[in-house]
């Protein structure tokens, strides 16, 4: 698949709340995921398909989704970016948040192998 394919169906299955299928699918073995702020307990880069899948799995026991919604994707050569509006609860505080998100991907041989994500962190 080209990067638009990629972009393409990554958003779709985002869209479906199959996060794991994406993962199986699209990502290299090797992916590095990089987040804005250190996740508790974590590293600010996930390396490796196994990290990533761990750091989904702390956000999945976190938080409690109410609403997500997916917009794009746009891409820019071998990039594309996905935006990601998420009506949240974080389950130890009960702090209920709207979080407006956006990630970077960047496509090499037919996989995603880096994602980046920004969002508002509070300053």
């Amino acid at each position: 698949m080209n990067t638009m394919e990629i972009a393409s169906k990554l958003v779709e299955l985002c869209r479906q709340g199959k996060n794991a299928e994406a993962l199986d699918s699209l990502y290299a073995d090797d992916v590095v995921s990089v987040e804005a702020a250190v996740p508790p307990g974590m590293d600010r880069e996930a390396k490796g398909l196994d990290a990533v899948r761990g750091k989904g799995k702390w956000w999945e026991d976190n938080h409690e989704v109410h609403s997500a919604s997916v917009t794009g994707p746009w891409p820019h050569d071998d990039r594309f970016v996905v935006g990601f509006q998420i009506d949240v609860t974080h389950k130890p505080s009960g702090q209920r948040m709207k979080m407006d998100e956006v990630g970077l991907y960047q496509v090499r041989d037919g996989k995603i192998v880096r994602e980046e994500f920004f969002y508002d962190m509070g300053a």
